[in-house]
């Protein structure tokens, strides 16, 4: 399980792409309005969002690096899920108004300046382009830089496809293209907004990560020999670095402080080799009347 934080290079790329995408911005509400292109001004929406987008996950990024206090122990480590949160939620909410938005064109379609669209969806692609090239490595091990990276991505995708729309208005005048382009752009918005969603939804939950098997751990560690009973196990995804787990384990025997530490070690390096547990909590009990189920709301 490989997890890192978005280090200072990755912030810096953060950082460029938010100025590259202010000047995408700008240039084409202007051409958007100037040319009538809905398409182009779906593209800029977009585009503003990916500039919001960008800066919460470089203001999360940067917190989350900051240390724990005694009122945050913690520190500010889910800022970067929170962040990927909020920016896959409102990738959802912009599709929507898209869609709205290009059924309302589709049924009264209007002339558009074709060669504008085209000029300023080049200047997109090349824009957006470099911003993705940018991402692209640390995006697959950081939910936050994930999401900042698909929101440009979409951009680059919605981009292309206004540009094919683009040519295609210019020697053909299919004016209602722009349209279902924009729709086109909408529906594959909400299909990566709600991935996004889920998943860090799910760490924010403190759901059990998809791909670790409670049932599987507690199998392995009573199959020890000292272990009588493991149970009442919580397991939680903190952030993209850590994964913790606290259970009750019940003992064979009334063993010793100095006993358990060594236990203790086994368990450790078994559920961090196997599981990729890397903070463990462990209550050890013998004999004690309690409920022995291995999930027990608290």
């Amino acid at each position: 399980m490989s997890h890192q934080h978005a280090h200072p290079k990755s912030q810096k790329n953060l950082l460029i792409s938010i100025f590259l995408n202010v000047g995408i911005t700008l240039a084409q509400i202007i051409g958007g309005l100037m040319s009538g292109s809905l398409a182009l001004l779906s593209d800029a929406l977009h585009n503003f969002t990916d500039v919001v987008s960008l800066v919460i996950s470089y203001v999360a990024s940067k917190f989350s690096r900051k240390n724990a206090t005694s009122d945050r122990t913690f520190g500010y480590k889910r800022a970067e899920i929170i962040a990927a949160f909020v920016n896959s939620a409102s990738l959802i909410i912009i599709a929507l108004i898209l869609i709205k938005e290009s059924v309302e064109r589709f049924l009264d379609p209007q002339s558009i300046d074709s060669t504008l669209v085209i000029w300023l969806s080049i200047l997109a692609i090349l824009g957006n382009g470099f911003s993705v090239f940018l991402l692209m490595k640390d995006r697959k091990n950081n939910m936050n830089l994930s999401s900042a990276y698909f929101h440009l991505l979409t951009d680059l995708m919605a981009s292309v496809a206004v540009l094919i729309g683009g040519i295609l208005m210019k020697y053909y005048q299919i004016y209602w293209l722009d349209s279902v382009l924009t729709f086109a752009i909408a529906v594959y918005l909400i299909i990566v907004g709600y991935k996004l969603f889920r998943n860090s939804f799910k760490v924010l939950m403190l759901f059990t990560p998809n791909d670790i098997d409670i049932n599987k751990i507690v199998e392995t560690i009573n199959a020890m020999e000292s272990v009588k009973n493991m149970h009442h196990v919580h397991l939680w995804q903190l952030n993209e670095e850590e994964v913790h787990l606290e259970a009750e384990i019940d003992f064979m025997n009334d063993i010793s402080l100095s006993e358990f530490d060594d236990i203790l070690l086994e368990i450790e390096s078994i559920l961090k080799d196997k599981f990729g547990i890397n903070h463990i909590t462990i209550q050890p009990e013998y004999n004690k009347s309690d409920n022995k189920n291995i999930i027990v709301q608290d």
